[in-house]
């Protein structure tokens, strides 16, 4: 069955509402009190022992995804549909043909890329890669997508405006990677943070935004990655910018 809206006719709500900015005081709270428990989640993520990283990495993911289905009742009506698959595809293709290119000019343009972007990819090393993508696609993709702009986008939309919204949710989702001590993280979770706020705000629908996340997460970091899987371990945390 589909969700209410289709069975209905009606177009499937976009990811970002626009609202009008009446409940600023509320929406403030709602950014701040948000922000402040992402913060806390990826530092303990970033910081913690590299061997239990996907652990918590899948905490942090059921936290913040869990608090925007609770706050949220229309984010636990989503359902996809074949349109969605193929949306999501399309996107997460062209996110992909963006990091293709940005590996080539961070290995060349910042101070140790090639070192940041394969300190990323030894977070595979010892790990089963079916678990991963288990965790990838079920928990830790889905609830970027549900927090990041299901919840905080909509609430800055809702408050400055729709694209001051999407500028000021990327720049968060980028922010919180800083406590990875990874400058090429950082860089690389900005973009892709753009990359999905700025579709979010043209009115992509919420089921294709999780399906190109859970696509993207999968695809560039366990079936087509941008280093070779023989990378080098390193004693920096960090993890993999679209989780």
């Amino acid at each position: 069955m589909g969700s209410p809206s289709e069975r209905t006719g009606a177009a499937t709500p976009p990811a970002v509402m626009p609202g009008s900015g009446a409940a600023a005081p509320q929406a403030g709270l709602a950014v701040a009190g948000g922000l402040a428990l992402a913060a806390a989640c990826f530092g303990a993520t970033f910081r913690g022992p590299r061997a239990a990283f996907w652990n918590r990495m899948t905490a942090t993911g059921a936290i913040l995804g869990g608090l925007s289905l609770v706050r949220h009742p229309e984010l636990r009506r989503l359902r996809p549909r074949p349109r969605h698959l193929a949306e999501g595809a399309f996107i997460a293709g062209g996110l992909y043909g963006v990091f293709r290119i940005g590996d080539v000019l961070a290995r060349r343009i910042m101070p140790d890329g090639a070192g940041d972007i394969d300190d990323i990819y030894s977070l595979r090393h010892g790990q089963n890669a079916l678990t991963i993508a288990a965790r990838l696609a079920t928990v830790i993709g889905p609830a970027e997508e549900l927090f990041w702009r299901g919840h905080l986008q909509g609430r800055l939309a809702a408050d400055r405006g729709r694209w001051p919204g999407a500028a000021l949710a990327a720049g968060a989702y980028g922010g919180v990677h800083i406590s990875s001590g990874n400058p090429t993280l950082v860089g690389a979770a900005s973009v892709a943070g753009a990359w999905w706020s700025a579709l979010a705000s043209l009115g992509v629908d919420m089921e294709s935004l999780i399906v190109s996340h859970i696509l993207w997460d999968i695809v560039i970091f366990l079936v087509a990655p941008t280093t070779p899987a023989g990378s080098r371990p390193s004693g920096t945390l960090s993890a993999p910018s679209g989780a």
